[in-house]
């Protein structure tokens, strides 16, 4: 994590959101920052069925303008884009595996995972207890354990028919 990252991390924190991803992008004359943010969860606690809204973003959008405003290092014309992390939202510390457990998971891997596909999708148990980097999923009625860095992609997959059947 880069020092800048960190820094946005810890705004973020402070308004109550956390990073989900980070990334540059752009030229070094225009520079594109793109910040997903979620609101700040816990294992355990119930999904917020209100999610990041559009002020949100807004709110957050603002004050990270103005604060790499008082960056030297950044040009004035650069560009930030803040956004939810969306109904697929990805995974990507371990703490995600253990908030979200019990939700429906797509997860890529570097290689065929556990004598698998590259792919996988499942119900998403959590963490192995004690382990801090061993994901647990149900595939199929079978439990498979996928180190965490074995894992290229993940992210939460959304029943659209379910939402579709209301």
């Amino acid at each position: 994590m880069s020092s800048l990252e960190q820094e946005i991390s810890g705004l973020l924190s402070d308004l109550g959101f956390e990073l989900v991803t980070f990334e540059r992008a752009g030229g070094s004359r225009r520079p594109l920052l793109r910040v997903r943010i979620d609101r700040v969860g816990r294992v355990g606690d119930p999904p917020d069925e209100t999610g990041v809204t559009v002020d949100d973003c807004a709110r957050v959008s603002r004050k990270l303008e103005r604060y790499l405003d008082e960056r030297a290092e950044l040009p004035e014309r650069s560009i930030v884009e803040v956004s939810s992390p969306g109904l697929e939202r990805p995974l990507v510390k371990p703490a995600d595996y253990a908030r979200f457990a019990g939700r429906q998971v797509l997860i890529q891997g570097f290689a065929p995972l556990v004598g698998r596909q590259k792919r996988i999708e499942g119900l998403l148990l959590g963490l192995v207890e004690g382990s801090g980097d061993v994901v647990e999923v149900d595939v199929e009625g079978e439990r498979l354990r996928v180190p965490v860095t074995a894992i290229s992609r993940a992210n939460l997959v959304y029943d659209w028919e379910a939402d579709l059947r209301g």
